[in-house]
């Protein structure tokens, strides 16, 4: 990180309040970036905008469904009243959701999925370009393995799916937006040590998954250990600095090999 590289900047980013969107933010903050951080938690994003000012810069801390037009609408416009400005979208929001075998996930399982990892991302980027436009920027988008490159998690049917959809929106946007001088860039993490799992509900996946066994571990660079929010951020961070000027529509996956060995 080069010291105050994105002075003067402001960097929006959605899911701030744990895992990559938190360590984004601070990340950002240390390199001189204004954060605007958007969670449906506010304590969460409270206490990031704390450790963004720890860091020496200024944050503001906003509640919001992603998926919802009037939420984000609500969102941009706060924003520009406080700043005045658009540098940097981090459309990083997103669920686990339901995994389970397509005839047992609901249509309401599948929805929420849709909702928020996918119409989530829209609405984020939808309501932000108009501010990029003023002077460029870019959008960073989080994918992941799954859908990309793995296809072996059976059950993850409406995730893999939301994240397949966001690798097409970022590529085709990116040559839409190319000549506002916005770039539009994805992340596509693979085993991260983040609060996601968390939220995951497995239900009956053992019944249709093929039998495979990694005995070194399904990540080869690590031996199996997952990568860190802060390994992510750090790949944000240049794709949303002047270091990637030359970089758009491009998908970058983060994980240690996984993709390569169990895809």
């Amino acid at each position: 990180m080069n010291e105050q590289e994105l002075a003067g900047k402001v960097a929006l980013i959605t899911g701030a309040g744990s895992g990559i969107g938190k360590a984004a933010a601070v990340l950002m903050a240390k390199a001189g970036a204004k954060i605007v951080a958007i969670s449906r938690t506010q304590d969460e994003v409270d206490e990031t905008i704390r450790e963004v000012e720890n860091a020496g810069s200024e944050g503001l801390a906003l509640t919001a469904d992603i998926s919802k037009a009037d939420d984000m609408k609500r969102v941009y416009d706060e924003l520009d009243k406080r700043f005045g400005r658009l540098d940097i979208v981090f459309a990083n929001a997103g669920i686990n959701g339901v995994w389970a075998p397509i005839d047992e996930l609901t249509p309401e399982e599948w929805q929420k999925t849709i909702d928020i990892n996918l119409t989530g991302t829209y609405m984020t980027v939808h309501f932000g370009v108009p501010l990029l436009k003023r002077q460029g920027g870019a959008i960073i988008i989080t994918a992941s393995v799954n859908g990309t490159r793995i296809f072996t998690n059976t059950g993850s049917t409406a995730y893999s799916s939301t994240k397949a959809a966001q690798v097409a929106f970022t590529q085709l946007i990116a040559l839409e937006l190319a000549k506002h001088k916005i770039r539009v860039n994805v992340v596509c993490p693979g085993a991260i040590d983040t609060e996601i799992n968390d939220n995951t509900e497995h239900r009956d996946i053992e019944t249709i998954k093929e039998p495979v066994e990694f005995p070194e571990g399904e990540i080869p660079l690590t031996d199996g250990k997952p990568g860190t929010s802060e390994q992510v951020a750090d790949l944000v961070l240049f794709l949303a600095s002047d270091r990637a000027s030359h970089i758009t529509g491009t998908p970058v996956w983060i994980d240690g090999g996984e993709s390569l060995l169990i895809g």
